[in-house]
């Protein structure tokens, strides 16, 4: 389906909760964060039904978000239900990687593709610094458990205050090139301030070329991540949703003065 600017919008991210485990700095604040109700997300069976609904208008792209994914409950069980739907051709998952160890092999054989993991810094101090807490040990063995179960192409996302040039950066950059990993380069985004940018070594921020939609835990189709336009899915049934997310999705982002990265997903 293409919307009135002529992008190709191809590509659903779906943030099936708001819970995380860690703390980054840029991302969540350290206490006080007001989350939803477990009885306002969306279940398992209303996500699929929001993904065939996709599928029938031209969606073939689907990715997992948070919060952390992997924090809700029987994840394997709603990838497995996603990708037997007809028409899906890339099913992803982006985790910070904390429980992945456990995790990979059983969404692999659910159905998940591929994955991307966030890592900032190699210094483990520094790590767990950002993430108020983190042990970098589990988010490597998850990297290394994600390439095992064939979870490919492993991707890493970095984010950096300014460039790629940074300490930090270049750590991750050389890991990657060792391990045969990809790696992205994300800058720190403000949603207040409509402050973002493209990412380096992928698409994302580019929005003469934006092909996504995205909803939300509890039911929320949103055109554009920098924006607080939201269609739901409940009150006006699946397909309206995205359809008017579709007709209201900006020529480019401006600003998000009602959602955080954590409910929405990056």
């Amino acid at each position: 389906m293409y919307d009135r600017f002529n992008r190709h919008i191809n590509y659903l991210r779906i943030s099936v909760t708001d819970r995380c485990n860690l703390r980054c700095r840029y991302c969540m604040p350290e206490e006080g964060i007001h989350l939803m109700r477990h009885e306002d997300m969306l279940t398992f069976e209303e996500i699929t039904d929001v993904v065939k609904a996709a599928v029938r208008l031209g969606i073939n792209k689907i990715r997992l978000t948070g919060g952390e994914p992997l924090v809700r409950k029987d994840l394997a069980g709603l990838v497995a239900m996603i990708a037997k739907v007809p028409g899906i051709l890339d099913l992803a998952l982006t985790t910070n990687g904390y429980l992945l160890k456990e995790n990979a092999r059983s969404l692999r054989a659910a159905g998940l593709n591929r994955v991307n993991i966030s890592l900032d810094t190699l210094d483990p101090e520094k790590y767990s610094m950002i993430t108020r807490g983190g042990d970098i040990t589990r988010v490597l063995e998850g990297i290394q458990a994600a390439r095992v179960a064939g979870l490919e192409p492993v991707k890493i996302n970095c984010v950096v205050f300014r460039s790629s040039d940074e300490q930090d950066a270049g750590m991750v950059k050389e890991y990657a090139v060792r391990e045969g990993f990809q790696v992205r380069f994300i800058r720190q985004m403000n949603l207040e301030s409509g402050a973002f940018s493209v990412v380096e070594g992928g698409t994302g921020g580019n929005c003469s070329i934006c092909n996504r939609l995205r909803l939300t835990a509890n039911g929320m189709v949103k055109p554009c991540l920098f924006d607080d336009q939201e269609f739901d899915v409940r009150q006006m049934g699946a397909e309206n949703a995205l359809i008017s997310a579709l007709h209201a999705k900006p020529s480019e982002g401006c600003i998000n003065s009602t959602g955080r990265f954590y409910n929405i997903g990056g």
